[in-house]
């Protein structure tokens, strides 16, 4: 019998697929990893960062925590804060930090 509330797609090998479970999970771990360098920054090289408020409060926050559990978990909520972000303020981020941490060449 069929039903016509429930028509199924056909199969289509070339559209796209929603990212694996562990694709997902390298690239909230790549987003983690990014916010841990965003702690390590000093202050005057954090305001060249564009970084939405909540953000920036939240690793000014981790930057005043000294235990490393709490720290812990406050960098676990700057790696889901930046999981919220847009693919574009995320490579924003991710260009001032590469121009922040590049060295320097003298001339």
């Amino acid at each position: 019998m069929h039903d016509p509330d429930f028509d199924e797609e056909p199969y289509d090998p070339e559209a796209p697929q929603p990212p694996s479970k562990s694709q997902r999970k390298r690239e909230a771990t790549a987003l983690q990893d990014l916010g841990e360098h965003l702690v390590k920054l000093t202050p005057a090289q954090l305001r060249r960062v564009p970084l939405p408020e909540d953000l920036l409060a939240a690793v000014r926050t981790a930057r005043a925590i000294p235990q490393r559990g709490a720290r812990k978990r406050q960098l676990q909520l700057i790696g889901k804060l930046m999981r919220r972000l847009d693919e574009w303020e995320a490579d924003a981020i991710r260009a001032a930090l590469a121009t922040l941490l590049a060295p320097r060449h003298l001339s």
